[in-house]
């Protein structure tokens, strides 16, 4: 019998069992999108069985290396192979935010900058009060102040920019 095939009858370390679990998971992540097969030590077993011969130890080595992976679990009690406890706290943290903020996404795509140039003492106010103007409503869809002045993204640059002439005295 040849090294090889003795060692694939000998029980692995634990070490070598974290690694042939994270290989499966992400294998699963990787064709699937997402773990939705292993949630505990158990689900590995057939695997490990496969290659080494069925016995307590063997149970006792997956399940060592399961708990030393120390992976969360999502909702539905499946491995996250890919993140930790923390990132996954992290993550629930903002998706929490988000839907109390009533968060949405918007594309700017079409969106075209224009710069309000503006001296420096006064800028901040002038944005406060562009900002809550019903003169400027649905004008524009975000502005920040910037080092030269105000700059808009606006979808209808001309209208802007004619509610902005309008404005300016020279």
């Amino acid at each position: 019998m040849n090294q090889k095939d003795e060692s694939l009858r000998k029980n692995p370390s634990r070490e070598t069992c974290e690694g042939i679990i994270r290989r499966i998971l992400m294998t699963e992540l990787l064709q699937k999108g997402k773990n939705r097969h292993f949630r505990s030590a158990a689900d590995f077993m057939s695997y490990f069985e496969s290659l080494y011969p069925a016995s307590d130890a063997l149970t006792k080595q997956v399940q060592r290396a399961v708990k030393a992976l120390s992976m969360p679990k999502d909702d539905l009690g499946y491995f996250i192979p890919n993140k930790t406890a923390e990132q996954l706290e992290h993550e629930k943290d903002l998706a929490y935010l988000f839907r109390k903020a009533d968060a949405a996404i918007c594309t700017m795509e079409d969106c075209q900058p224009l710069l309000l140039k503006t001296g420096p003492s006064i800028k901040s106010y002038l944005l406060h009060m562009i900002r809550h103007s019903p003169l400027f409503e649905n004008k524009f869809e975000t502005l920040l102040e910037v080092s030269e002045g105000i700059l808009f993204f606006t979808r209808d640059v001309h209208e802007l920019k004619g509610t902005l002439e309008a404005l300016i005295v020279r």
